[in-house]
């Protein structure tokens, strides 16, 4: 994962866009991490599998008929 500084992102937001196209960026204020933008399709992504995973632990945990 690419970094790049908050000062530069807001200053060269465009190539902020690029590079999140290509894989997400972790964007740093002070040296730490704060945030991550990424292309909404990784993010579609990971939401799918997310609520899928979620779903899926949700019916692991439904009492059956013998419960």
């Amino acid at each position: 994962m690419q970094s790049m500084s908050a000062r530069d992102a807001k200053n060269a937001f465009g190539r902020l866009i690029d590079m999140a196209r290509a894989e997400p960026v972790a964007i740093e204020k002070y040296g730490r991490s704060v945030v991550v933008v990424m292309a909404v399709e990784e993010f579609e992504r990971l939401t799918a599998r997310a609520k899928k995973q979620a779903a899926s632990a949700a019916s692991d945990r439904r009492p059956g008929p013998d419960d």
